[in-house]
């Protein structure tokens, strides 16, 4: 229940913190608070002090000034601490973490009833592996990497890859850079980060020779002590699909907070997407036994070894045979797709279905690959068993050399179950469906058929693992409406309809601060070619006078056609996403800004959101087109298949609300404060000459508008 105490405590917070810095109390800001401790507060508990009834979870709206931060701060801290509860502050970007680790949360230490211990959480996969990194830069003969595709296995290191590789030990040792990704500044590939970095099956843990200077694990030594854990979303779905508190706190006994909420239905099905790339994966399989040839050579025909790896042999055939027929079954099924449309093409399975033959294929393989991944797991403990000493013919050192590769088979071998678990059956008619498509794509080895799957809805997941296990939980975020209405986010999160809502709106003049010009436009994004001609020749115009512009594309290809078509006085002040990482874009752009240059970012989806440049960092926000989702899209076509057969309408009840939220998210970059000002201009036609155009329009914020 919530006591009067506690309401006391949490207004003596407020109330200190608004004099420490002699601001006003914000009318949302105060709903807010009140929202929040009326939902956690009441939460009721048995005598183990274990959550016994519902009402647990709220969502709570709060447009941009509303200080929602601080909000959920001063009310879920003083409860946690109550309850006895960690909290769990998880967010869908990097920035926020880091917001709120490095300004937040150190704010409102000094106020009483607040002075938390608190932590940042990151997956393991941010983080430098020191052993990797060294493995990596030996002679590649000795390597034996065992790559995600056949086709990406490691060749001899290029110079500038083996330059890269040696300044980022460097730099490490030297103490210049902690070994968190998100803190390099350069824009490093994947393709160049991966090699160097670990996951749980190929880490050996307290085993690994460099464990004291192991920046992941440094990172979490303070977790246990922690009453405040500022995490990802990714790193909490990851926490619960182990089961909950392998990496967090027990989801029991924690109180989550989802800041940027409206990202998490999202990431919930891409955490359970899986795929496999057919002809890399018998390529990958036939490379696999030289791997363990070589590990049986390096741990000298160990006994026990070597009867593991040869009772690994069966499955293995088995599991080749099994991809074989796959990818006859599936060349069939693309053969009058690629007649029809040529090369790099995709076939979705309408519904989800999995025709028969092919159910039937993915029955054989998802046993092979189970009964790989069993005795592969055999190997990894032993392996792991010799680490710690227990095996004395077994070198510890030789067995720290292959435990991460052997890991990364068993991990690649467990993602081979999972996808063909996923094409074995087909969905409960009265269940939202899981999408299931190849993709025919080119490798350095020439074409390959890629099976995929993803669930269309995150509701079963997030209500099974989230809502039903934890103690309580908000989901907040600016956007959390579509079209004025919670009906789609309740529904996408697997939340009840009756499940306790709010929606706070900005303190922002809007009417007054910013304008919303959409100019005649005379080609329909539908034709991209003549519309990326005409969002050229409208910038061409435009950005001579721009000083600090956000320019926010829809696709890369449009994106770098529009440069190609710009003056190159214009090209020399754009920052464009990829040339460097979006952090430092923003810190670049920053620092033009104070010099008082011209600066011009462009950039993508990533940009529309997690971007705070108040004040002259950005007075012009410019979309170049309505964010619908890819027309394409495995998961939102399937998607949309299904609300049909329901008796829906996809387009009204899906595609128009992702839109509408997207949007909101675009043209909420511009005003970030209250003294801001500027204009939003968006160079789609459809706004005003489509019927759907009313309704978005309607969902933005009331700036002035001004039609051409």
């Amino acid at each position: 229940m919530l006591t009067d105490d506690l309401k006391k405590q949490i207004q003596v917070a407020y109330s200190e913190f608004l004099a420490g810095r002699d601001l006003r109390a914000r009318s949302g800001q105060k709903q807010m608070i009140a929202q929040i401790a009326r939902c956690i507060g009441n939460i009721t508990v048995d005598s183990d002090g274990k959550r016994d009834g519902e009402g647990h979870v709220c969502l709570v709206e709060a447009g941009t000034g509303t200080g929602k931060t601080v909000a959920y701060l001063l009310s879920a801290i003083p409860l946690a601490l109550a309850r006895d509860k960690k909290l769990v502050l998880s967010t869908a970007t990097v920035a926020l973490q880091e917001q709120l680790v490095e300004k937040d949360l150190p704010a409102l230490l000094g106020i009483e009833g607040l002075k938390v211990k608190f932590v940042l959480a990151k997956g393991r996969g941010r983080y430098l592996c020191v052993s990797q990194l060294e493995r990596q830069l030996v002679d590649q003969q000795q390597l034996g990497q065992i790559a995600l595709y056949e086709d990406e296995l490691a060749q001899k290191l290029d110079a500038e890859t083996v330059s890269l590789y040696k300044s980022m030990l460097n730099d490490f040792a030297a103490g210049r850079w902690d070994g968190d990704r998100d803190n390099l500044q350069m824009d490093l590939d994947e393709r160049d980060w991966q090699p160097v970095t670990s996951d749980h099956l190929q880490c050996t843990n307290r085993r690994c020779q460099h464990l004291s200077v192991c920046p992941f694990f440094k990172a979490r030594e303070a977790l246990d002590h922690a009453d405040v854990v500022v995490a990802n979303h990714d790193l909490v779905l990851a926490d619960l699909a182990l089961g909950g508190g392998a990496i967090l706190p027990e989801p029991s006994d924690a109180l989550y907070i989802f800041d940027e909420g409206h990202h998490l239905a999202q990431k919930t099905k891409g955490h359970f997407s899986y795929s496999i790339r057919l002809k890399g994966a018998r390529r990958w399989l036939a490379s696999l036994e030289k791997h363990f040839t070589r590990m049986l050579s390096d741990c000298q025909q160990q006994s026990t070894l070597t009867e593991y790896v040869e009772k690994l042999q069966v499955p293995l055939k088995d599991l080749d045979q099994s991809l074989e027929r796959t990818e006859q079954l599936v060349s069939l099924v693309l053969e009058k797709q690629v007649q029809d449309n040529g090369r790099d093409q995709r076939y979705r399975f309408a519904g989800g279905r999995i025709p028969e033959t092919l159910q039937s294929s993915a029955v054989d393989l998802a046993r092979a690959s189970e009964r790989a991944v069993s005795r592969t797991e055999l190997i990894v403990n032993l392996l792991k068993e010799a680490i710690d000493g227990g095996i004395a013919e077994i070198d510890k050192d030789i067995a720290e050399q292959w435990y991460p590769r052997i890991g990364q088979a068993w991990s690649r071998l467990q993602g081979y179950f999972w996808l063909a678990r996923s094409y074995q059956v087909q969905d409960a008619p009265d269940q939202t469906p899981t999408a299931r498509w190849v993709n025919l794509v080119e490798t350095n080895d020439g074409w390959d058929y890629e099976c995929c799957s993803s669930p269309v809805s995150a509701a079963g997941t997030l209500q099974e693992h989230l809502w039903d296990a934890c103690y309580g939980a908000v989901v907040t975020s600016a956007t959390l409406t579509a079209l004025g209405r919670f009906d789609r986010v309740l529904a996408d999160l697997g939340l009840e309809p009756g499940t306790a809502v709010a929606k706070f709106d900005s303190p922002f003049d809007y009417r007054n601060s910013a304008t919303l010009r959409v100019p005649q436009m005379l080609a329909d994004p539908s034709n991209p070619e003549e519309h990326t001609d005409e969002v050229a020749s409208f910038l061409s115009k435009q950005l001579p006078d721009a000083k600090s512009t956000l320019v926010l594309f829809s696709s890369w290809k449009q994106m770098f056609r529009v440069l190609e078509q710009l003056d190159d006085s214009i090209k020399n002040k754009v920052l464009a996403q990829g040339d460097y990482s979006k952090q430092e874009i923003l810190r670049l752009h920053r620092e033009r800004i104070d010099e008082q240059q011209v600066s011009i970012i462009f950039g993508q989806a990533s940009f529309a959101e997690g971007v705070d440049l108040p004040g002259q960092y950005l007075t012009e926000v410019i979309i170049t087109k309505l964010p619908f989702s890819v027309p394409d899209d495995p998961v939102d076509a399937t998607m949309g298949e299904w609300i049909d057969q329901q008796g829906g309408n996809a387009f009204a009840e899906w595609t128009i609300p992702m839109t509408s939220m997207r949007l909101t998210q675009a043209v909420g970059r511009l005003l970030r404060t209250e003294q801001d000002q500027g204009s939003v201009i968006l160079l789609d036609k459809r706004i005003v000459s489509r019927r759907y155009g009313r309704q978005l329009l309607d969902s933005l914020p009331p700036f002035r508008r001004q039609f051409s």
